[in-house]
C-alpha cells in the first residue's frame, strides 16, 4: 500500500485501456451562482499526456489504500493546489467498465476558488460555466459521463419529520420519551452522513454515494433532547409549533439550485412540500440504511 502504487495501466472489459490499476478518481468541483447557473472547475490536459489537449477533470490513479474520494482529493491538490477544507462532498458517480472504474467526486465549493496548474500534466484550470462545457473537445471518458453527471451537480438537501420516523421505527417505549427517541435517531444519522447514502429513492440522481445536507425537525416532546443545533453534520431544527409547519418553511427557504427530498409518510405534508416542488420518501428508506 504505498503511494504511487496505481500507476500503470489496466484494461477495462470493453477491451479499453485506461491510466490506474486500482481504478481513477477526480475531483468535480461546482459553484452555483446566484442566478443559479452551475460552474465547473475543469483542467486542460498537457499535450504529452493520454488524450492531450483535451478538457476534463483533476484526476488520476488511485493508489490501493485510497478511497475514490481521498484519491480525488490528493490529484487535485497534486494538480491544482486545491484542499479538502475548501469543498463539500456532495456525492460520488461510478463509471464501471468492467474490471476497472472511473468515479467522479462531485463537491460543492464556496465560490470560484483560485486554481491553476501546479504540475506538467495540464496546461490550463478553468471555471466554466455547466451550459458551456459541451462546447469544448472533452476527454472521450468525460464527454460519455457528463450528461450523466450534470443533473446531479443541484446539491441534495434531506429534511427529515423526526416524529413520523420515529413512529414508523416503532421502539418499544418510544412514546414514553420522545426526546430520547429523537435523540438516538439523531446519533444514527451521524453515522450515516459520515459514510454517505447508497440507495437513492426513485427518482433521483444515481450516485454511488451521497453525502446531502440533513435536517432533522423536531416538535412538540421530543425538543430539548438534543445539546447542539449542529452535531456531525446532521442539523437540528425545533419547532416552536407544528413540525409541518417548520418543514415546508424549510422547503420554502431553499436556495433556488438546491434538490429537496422530504423524508415522511405523512399524506398532507407530502402534498404540500410537492406543491413547492420538493420530492419526498418514505421512512422506510431510511431506517433501512441506519
Amino acid at each position: 500500500m504505498a503511494a504511487n502504487d496505481g500507476d500503470g495501466w489496466a484494461q477495462c472489459d470493453r477491451g479499453h485501456r485506461h491510466w490506474g490499476v486500482h481504478g481513477a478518481a477526480g475531483l468535480l468541483a461546482v459553484h452555483h451562482t446566484q442566478d443559479g447557473m452551475p460552474y465547473v472547475l475543469m483542467q486542460k490536459r498537457s499535450w504529452w499526456s493520454h488524450h492531450g489537449g483535451t478538457w476534463g477533470l483533476p484526476g488520476g490513479a488511485r493508489d490501493s489504500h485510497e478511497d475514490a474520494i481521498s484519491g480525488a482529493l490528493r490529484e487535485a491538490h497534486e494538480e491544482a493546489a486545491l484542499t479538502g477544507d475548501q469543498l463539500r462532498i456532495q456525492g460520488v458517480y461510478l463509471d464501471d467498465h468492467g474490471g476497472w472504474s472511473f468515479q467522479t467526486v462531485i463537491a460543492q465549493a464556496a465560490g470560484l476558488l483560485d486554481a491553476s496548474p501546479a504540475n506538467g500534466e495540464s496546461t490550463d484550470m478553468r471555471w466554466i460555466a455547466a451550459d458551456e462545457v459541451g462546447a469544448r473537445k472533452l476527454h472521450p471518458g468525460f464527454a460519455e459521463t457528463w450528461p450523466r453527471i450534470r443533473p446531479a451537480l443541484a446539491p441534495l438537501v434531506v429534511i427529515l419529520d423526526a416524529a413520523n420516523i420515529v413512529g414508523a421505527r416503532a421502539e418499544h417505549g418510544w412514546w414514553r420519551d420522545r426526546a430520547g427517541a429523537a435523540a438516538r435517531l439523531i446519533g444514527e444519522l451521524r453515522g450515516l452522513a459520515a459514510r454517505g447514502l447508497r440507495r437513492p429513492p426513485e427518482g433521483q440522481d444515481d450516485l454511488a454515494q451521497w453525502f446531502p445536507r440533513m435536517t432533522v425537525v423536531v416538535e412538540g416532546a421530543a425538543r430539548g433532547g438534543i445539546p447542539d443545533h449542529v452535531t456531525g453534520g446532521v442539523s437540528i431544527v425545533e419547532a416552536s409549533g407544528s413540525g409541518d409547519d417548520a418543514i415546508v418553511a424549510l422547503v420554502r427557504d431553499a436556495k433556488r439550485w438546491e434538490k429537496v427530498l422530504v423524508v415522511t409518510a405523512d399524506r398532507e405534508l407530502r402534498r404540500r412540500v410537492e406543491a413547492l416542488g420538493a420530492s419526498f420518501t418514505g421512512p422506510r428508506w431510511l431506517l433501512n440504511q441506519l
